[in-house]
């Protein structure tokens, strides 16, 4: 059976909407109640201890899944020159998941230019150190969405995010690998504090509910003034 996962940056609940979610525990099970999955965007400027990811993993369900970013030493200083040795530690600490670990997000700057050298390598070191699991990479350089560049990451196996807002010509347009299809929703027109109104999540239920993947996730980043939980919970609804 196809999967879809629809969650927020983070596993804040603001009060607008707190009424939509229990009100015992942690935020996080409270929030794992309801969503089922999260992505962790603080992986990108720190490591975390083994005992928190342990923690984390077990105030979720069992159907809960993570998505991880990788550190910004690894997609933002390196220039795409990565050896394996920097990415075993971040690996390392993501253990204590086990089956709730979910999609490996690399989000790259929007200087990094698509190097038909250097690209090929970097993604085949990150796919070589994990072999079996979903990656999913955001490129934000006008030069990644090409057919070349396309598919590089068919190959690899690693799905091109579909972002908004886009910086792909073709909005919504995804790439890359087919069997995972990876939305991430900025907010627009003011990224990361603008809501999306009734008729843009109507596109995007659209868009997983039509689109071949095996597994879909949709994650909402515009989380300043509180609206990815309560359009997260909307295009949840829309989805049933």
């Amino acid at each position: 059976m196809r999967e879809v996962y629809i969650g927020t940056a983070g596993w804040s609940i603001p009060t607008f909407t707190a009424s939509s979610f229990p009100s015992e525990g942690s935020h996080l099970q409270r929030y794992a109640a309801i969503l089922n999955c999260v992505e962790i965007n603080s992986t990108f400027y720190r490591p975390h201890r083994l005992p928190t990811w342990t923690r984390w993993a077990a105030s979720t369900p069992a159907n809960f899944r993570f998505s991880i970013k990788l550190p910004r030493a690894i997609t933002h200083d390196s220039g795409l020159i990565c050896e394996r040795e920097q990415l075993l530690p971040f690996l390392e600490q993501l253990r204590p998941l086990g089956p709730r670990l979910g999609p490996l997000l690399i989000q790259l700057p929007p200087s990094q230019a698509f190097d038909p050298l250097r690209a090929p390598v970097f993604l085949e070191t990150v796919r070589s150190e994990h072999p079996n699991g979903p990656i999913a990479v955001e490129p934000r350089h006008i030069t990644w969405f090409s057919s070349e560049a396309d598919q590089v990451l068919r190959d690899l196996r690693i799905a091109r995010v579909v972002a908004d807002p886009p910086k792909d010509p073709e909005p919504l347009a995804r790439g890359g690998d087919r069997s995972l299809l990876y939305v991430r929703l900025h907010g627009s027109p003011r990224m990361y504090y603008s809501s999306y109104d009734v008729a843009f999540l109507k596109q995007i239920a659209s868009l997983i509910q039509t689109t071949p993947s095996t597994t879909a996730w949709c994650i909402f980043d515009n989380t300043a003034h509180g609206h990815a939980a309560a359009n997260a919970l909307d295009l949840s609804q829309m989805l049933k």
